[in-house]
This record gives C-alpha cells, sequence and structure tokens, in this order.
C-alpha cells in the first residue's frame, strides 16, 4: 500500500492545468496592452479612461481591424498583400461619388462591396494563375488602385450628402457605436472562418506546404483566389467604416494601412511564411497599436518617436517568431 500510494502521480493544480492550456503569446499581448493601459492612465488620468477617449480608440481600432482580419487569411496563406490601403481609398472614393450617392446608401455599400472584392480577386487571380510573386501583384494594384482613386475624385474630398448612409453607420447600438458592433462581427465570422470550417483548414495547409496541400486534393489557385478576394472584401468593409467616421470619402483614406495591418498580424502570432495564424492575436495587437498612437497623442509626443516605438516592436515579433520555430525544430 505505502509502494502504490508512493508511486501514484499528483493531480496537478487547477492553476497548473490552465498555464498548460493558455497560448504564452496571446497571454504576454494582453500582458502588453494592460501595461500600455497603465502608462495612459498614469501620464493622463483625467483623459484616457473617459468614455469619449475609449470610444475614439476603438472606433479608430475598427477600420484597420477588419483589414488586419482579411491580411490574416493572406498571411497564413503564405501570401501578402501591400494594396490593402489602395483598395480602401478606391472603394471609398467610389462609393461617393455624385453618380453613386444618387442612388441612396444601399448603392454606396453595394458599389464599395463589388469594387473591394473585385480589387482582391483580381490580385488572388495574378497570383494564383498569373504566377506572378505575390509582392509585386499586390505593389501593382497598390499603385494602380491608389492612382484611379486620385483620378476618380480629382484629389478632391468627396462629402457624403446621404442622410440615411449617415443614420445607419453614426449611430449607436445598446450604447456602443455601430462601427465597433461591426468590427466585432467581421471578428466573429473571421475566427469561426478560420478556426472551425474547411476553409480555413485548408487556407493553413495552404500557407503551411502548397505542393502537399495540392497532393491532398485541395485546389490551391482556386483558394489563393478566394483569400485575397476576401482580404480585398474586408478591406470594402473598412471603406465604408472609414466613410461613415469622417463622411467622406478621399484617395488619402486607408494611407499606411497595408503597413499596421502586417504589423498586427505579425505581433498577434501569425506566422510569415504561413500556415499558421492567431485571429484573436491580431486583434490584440490592433488595439495594442491603436492604444499606443492614443497615448501618444493625448500626451503631446512627436509622431517619429512613436513610429520608431512601432518598428522595435514589429522587430522584436519576428525575432521571437524565428526564435520560436528554431526551437520547434530542434525539438522535431
Amino acid at each position: 500500500m505505502t509502494e502504490q500510494a508512493r508511486t501514484t502521480p499528483t493531480r496537478p493544480s487547477r492553476l497548473t492545468r490552465w498555464w498548460a492550456r493558455a497560448d504564452i503569446r496571446l497571454t504576454a499581448l494582453v500582458f502588453v496592452l494592460v501595461g500600455l493601459c497603465a502608462v495612459g492612465y498614469a501620464t493622463r488620468p483625467d483623459a484616457f479612461l473617459t468614455e469619449g477617449n475609449i470610444s475614439t480608440v476603438l472606433r479608430l481600432a475598427a477600420a484597420i481591424g477588419v483589414v488586419s482580419i482579411g491580411m490574416t487569411f493572406v498571411i497564413s496563406a503564405g501570401g501578402i498583400d501591400l494594396s490593402v490601403g489602395s483598395m480602401v481609398a478606391l472603394s471609398s472614393v467610389w462609393m461617393t461619388t455624385w453618380a453613386t450617392q444618387s442612388y441612396g446608401a444601399f448603392a454606396m455599400v453595394g458599389c464599395a462591396l463589388l469594387v473591394g472584392t473585385g480589387c482582391g480577386l483580381v490580385n488572388g487571380l495574378l497570383v494564383a494563375y498569373g504566377r506572378v510573386v505575390p509582392f509585386i501583384a499586390t505593389l501593382a494594384m497598390m499603385a494602380s488602385a491608389r492612382g484611379l482613386a486620385e483620378r476618380i475624385s480629382g484629389r478632391q474630398t468627396q462629402v457624403v450628402e446621404v442622410p440615411a448612409f449617415g443614420a445607419a453607420f453614426q449611430a449607436d447600438l445598446l450604447g456602443v457605436p455601430v462601427l465597433i458592433w461591426i468590427f466585432a462581427a467581421v471578428f466573429a465570422g473571421g475566427w469561426t472562418l478560420l478556426n472551425r470550417t474547411t476553409f480555413g483548414r485548408r487556407t493553413l495547409a495552404v500557407g503551411g506546404n502548397a505542393e502537399a496541400a495540392r497532393l491532398a486534393g485541395i485546389d490551391v489557385r482556386r483558394h489563393l483566389a478566394l483569400v485575397y478576394a476576401l482580404a480585398g472584401f474586408c478591406c470594402a468593409i473598412a471603406a465604408i467604416m472609414v466613410v461613415a467616421r469622417t463622411t467622406s470619402g478621399a484617395s488619402t483614406n486607408g494611407l499606411y494601412y497595408e503597413l499596421d495591418a502586417i504589423a498586427a498580424v505579425v505581433i498577434g502570432g501569425t506566422l510569415l511564411a504561413g500556415g499558421r495564424g492567431s485571429m484573436t492575436g491580431t486583434v490584440i495587437g490592433v488595439l495594442i497599436f491603436t492604444t499606443l498612437s492614443n497615448v501618444f497623442t493625448l500626451n503631446n509626443l512627436e509622431t517619429d518617436v512613436q513610429n520608431i516605438v512601432k518598428g522595435a516592436i514589429i522587430v522584436l515579433a519576428v525575432l521571437l517568431q524565428a526564435r520560436t520555430r528554431r526551437r520547434g525544430t530542434a525539438l522535431r
């Protein structure tokens, strides 16, 4: 009896079991976000945790967050998309032209969705069927979409003159701005699509090893085209949100969105090489960068310092990814 009692394994504590299941990277990101909030409150206790400031941070995070969700699919599939900001600009300009606005709010929304999804599909067709390197294909779209947006708008800001559009997207639902609800809905849909559907499993399989995915029966080219079209669709939703927030469309909308989206996706834990994606990590990454910008703004700090901090965070995230991958390879 004594020997048996001595060899019986001790049941791990509840805290130990939770820590074993926890995602260390996501836990670390949450601590970083909480730390930034603590710094914001410590430096500006009169402004940071006010209802208005929190609402501003979330509304600013909403549009770039939707773009980042689409970018998560692209990078998880082993690609890259440098044209997301330009697609936001083109969609916002096209949906706010006088001709489009004359048909009402539904036509504006439909136009944005068609333009954004169409641009994304063009990217996908070039990458998947045209065998163009994703960097080059999306770089070309970045330049041409921004140029077309400038051509259509004449480099002028186009003001929204459809009251129904503003009433729909600038309202509050249960005390929360509609834009935040849209962001939450896109996140829920993106998380489900990536983690609970065949489409998500195929996306990770293509990003992990495209040849193995092809041999397993996945139409890799068609799937890549759909992934880029999905990214364009997310850009269209973001364009609608930007127009709703600013009540105007301009060729300068979405400027540098591609950099912010890639940064959020990378620090969120999605591998740049593809094969692994974290939708929750992406959203936390977006909140980290938006909160960082808000803290700098409230304290009247220079933008160049903010960009240096962002760059350092991105480099640290990439180095952490490389170290984690090397450690995983050594363990195998």
